[in-house]
């Protein structure tokens, strides 16, 4: 027996380890994919009518859904940074929306959910939007990870734009670090992002993976393959999400096909609500107030869903306020990964997700440059005086493609809502909740000094700087 041990270690070493250490899972592989304006109703899950979309209905049956999770920022660049770093993006000095002249993007000192799964053995790769800095510098192979197909920012930010004509130029399509094609039709983007996944899952099946695909759809201009044109009730825009859909299905299969669906974990959620301007080109925002653009709940209020065979519970709602800047310290639990040494924001919300009830934390809806407009926690809601858009209520609204116009509207005075009765933010009861918004106001201060909040002139004592090319 000792010369068998000494001839094959590895047996050896195998039979004396610990119950525990037997029993110790494989790394799931990880799949997150990020929609663009995607509102919170345009799933069938979420009530969505005038589409369908089975493969993600039943993506939620399989799994577990938010009904109340959020996106701190509502608007492209800063929403993606805050949901690959874990933290608010104003932090990191990373505000709007970034286009061909941005000369900043994320710093690479910071630490992406791709460095994080890289360093623990995953292989990593991304199809699809990035908008976190188009020069190679910021690109996505220099924050973790090992493959790029895509687009560098927005699919209008080109020479078609409605309103900016003569401001964009070609759209460039990158693969790696390399600029492949300019780009004067976008009908097959969706099927070239599903294929790209797809083609990233086979070549990766042997070993744990993280995959972010990031649609740029339904982000407008809105564009469908030959696969689904005219196939919804609605038109172009369903049209567009079932395409998503029709996507996750091509996903799924895959997975099942190469016996990898039991050890993955997906995440479906979108950046932000729906371009409420574009009319019949915008998503539905299920009764939420406002939409992109806005700290209201149509702005920042997002669909969520978390499916992972054996898991997740499956055919759950989970009615416990999350962000996405908790996915990354989620991910980092469960793949044992090391969480990023510079600060983060999120939390783990793995408890949430497998239906404990946990104690709520504040979450800070940021907008504009640095501007503190909401505060969340749990069921409430206080929305701070600041100035919003919105579309006036006689506008007539369009469906080709070309956007209305919005109005601002000053808010004079903080309002609460709670949220549990009142998901529309129609009725301010803060006079009934005077302790509530004492509350909420100091949660609001607390933010300011380590954020800081350009309403109140106030300067955060814990950002970071973007990085930025000379």
């Amino acid at each position: 027996m000792n010369t068998l041990f000494h001839s094959f270690p590895i047996l050896a070493s195998l039979l004396f380890l610990t119950p525990e250490e037997k029993a110790q899972d494989p790394k799931p592989n990880i799949i997150l994919i990020f929609a663009d304006d995607m509102a919170y109703g345009d799933l069938g899950a979420y009530g969505a009518k005038g589409w369908k979309t089975p493969n993600l209905d039943q993506l939620a049956a399989d799994g577990s859904r938010f009904t109340q999770f959020y996106v701190p920022h509502a608007v492209c660049t800063a929403s993606r940074a805050a949901l690959l770093t874990g933290t608010y993006a104003n932090r990191l000095e990373l505000y709007g929306a970034l286009d061909h002249s941005a000369k900043h993007g994320l710093n690479p000192e910071e630490t992406t959910i791709a460095e994080m799964l890289k360093a623990n053995g995953y292989q990593t790769g991304m199809v699809g939007k990035w908008h976190l800095g188009h020069h190679a510098e910021f690109l996505p192979t220099r924050q973790g990870f090992d493959s790029y197909f895509g687009l560098p920012y927005s699919n209008d930010m080109w020479p078609n734009h409605p309103e900016s004509k003569n401001y964009y130029p070609p759209l460039p399509l990158i693969e790696g670090e390399k600029t492949i094609a300019y780009l004067e039709d976008q009908q097959e983007l969706t099927s070239w992002y599903t294929y790209k996944s797809l083609e990233f899952i086979e070549k990766n099946q042997d070993q744990p993976f993280f995959l972010y695909l990031a649609h740029n759809m339904p982000h407008v201009p809105l564009y469908v393959s030959d696969k689904f044109k005219g196939k919804s009730e609605q038109g172009l825009y369903g049209d567009v999400m079932m395409e998503i859909d029709w996507s996750v299905g091509e996903i799924r299969k895959k997975l099942e096909a190469l016996g990898l669906d039991e050890n993955t974990l997906i995440i479906f959620t979108s950046d932000n609500g729906p371009w409420l301007s574009y009319g019949g080109h915008a998503g539905l925002t299920a009764g939420l107030r406002e939409g992109k653009g806005t700290s209201w709940e149509g702005g920042i209020r997002v669909p969520a869903i978390f499916t992972w065979p054996g898991k997740i519970p499956a055919g759950k709602v989970r009615d416990q306020a999350a962000m996405t800047i908790d996915i990354l310290p989620t991910l980092a639990k469960v793949t044992g990964s090391t969480l990023p040494t510079l600060p983060i924001d999120g939390s783990d919300i793995w408890p949430i997700i497998q239906g404990e009830k946990v104690q709520p934390k504040p979450y800070y809806p940021y907008y504009n440059k640095n501007e503190l407009q909401a505060v969340i926690y749990g069921k409430w809601k206080l929305v701070l005086a600041h100035t919003y858009r919105t579309i006036p209520t006689d506008t007539e609204m369009r469906n080709d493609g070309i956007p209305v116009k919005y109005t601002n509207v000053k808010l004079d005075s903080a309002a609460l809502f709670d949220l549990t009765k009142d998901p529309g933010e129609t009725t301010d009861v803060s006079a009934q909740n005077p302790q509530i918004v004492a509350q909420m106001n100091g949660f609001a201060d607390l933010a300011r000094a380590d954020l800081g909040d350009a309403l109140t002139g106030k300067e955060g004592s814990n950002n970071r700087k973007a990085g930025r090319i000379e």
